[in-house]
């Protein structure tokens, strides 16, 4: 009766962390390339009372044993690299990755990050940097006066100056692909991932080749975040927390009901 308690604590405490990665899944329903979380869990050990296949006195072999859970635990917060949708900007800075990839950032202390959110900005020297101030990489530099900005799905940027119709080759947008996505560190926040041994070496290419996403222009990627999903995941979370409440409940009114037998 005292195992109950522990094992639907155990139960409680793992809901607790399932609500918690529900909540910044639908807190970040509107950011742009978050990617959502889910909670994976594995039982505990069991306590094994009487084990299978053992002989009976009579010489007979057990079919089945006796074994009681200890509960259970979340074994990892995977994130889930699902395609979101795209939103159309119009933006020239926007970039969409269709299919696989990430872009790469350069941090100030020279760590480079990456990230699928594409809005990209300009800074007053031409620059393309992220909202924060993280270049990209490779850096990429517009002149303050091109009049046309032009990415193609290659990533290939040209632009368009004035007293030239010619098209000026900038460089090209590279993306990044990993091995294992989910294993990346997402500590940093800002929508930034890094690379770890749980994720493997970053691939570099180009975009459209090698299994890599191709480029859209002024669009951006929503998370991947489905609201009626995360709201049913909540309820399911909610009731079996409730459910292993009223075992924790159910043990205690069974524990003084022994307390209170008399002689």
């Amino acid at each position: 009766m005292i195992r109950s308690l522990f094992t639907a604590a155990t139960g409680m405490i793992g809901q607790q962390l399932n609500i918690d990665t529900i909540a910044n899944n639908l807190a970040n329903v509107n950011t742009t390339g978050f990617k959502k979380s889910r909670v994976n869990f594995q039982d505990l050990m069991y306590e094994t009372i009487k084990p299978a296949g053992a002989q009976t006195t009579a010489g007979t072999t057990i079919p089945e044993g006796i074994q009681v859970g200890h509960g259970t635990r979340p074994s990892a917060i995977a994130k889930v690299f699902s395609q979101g949708s795209a939103i159309q900007t119009g933006n020239p800075l926007d970039i969409y990755v269709e299919g696989d990839g990430f872009f790469q950032v350069t941090l100030p202390d020279g760590t480079v990050a990456y990230t699928r959110d594409g809005a990209f900005k300009q800074n007053a020297e031409g620059q393309v940097l992220t909202a924060d101030g993280y270049l990209l990489e490779p850096a990429i530099t517009i002149p303050t006066d091109a009049e046309l900005i032009t990415i193609g799905s290659d990533g290939t940027i040209s632009v368009r100056v004035p007293g030239d119709n010619t098209p000026q080759n900038l460089g090209e947008i590279q993306l990044v692909r990993f091995s294992n996505p989910a294993g990346l560190d997402a500590s940093l926040g800002r929508n930034l991932l890094l690379e770890n041994e749980a994720s493997g070496a970053a691939v570099t290419g180009t975009p459209g080749v090698d299994g890599l996403g191709t480029i859209a222009q002024g669009f951006l990627e929503n998370s991947n975040v489905q609201v009626v999903e995360e709201i049913l995941q909540m309820i399911i979370a909610q009731r079996a927390y409730e459910a292993n409440s009223k075992v924790i409940q159910t043990s205690d009114e069974m524990l003084q009901t022994a307390n209170n037998v008399r002689r």
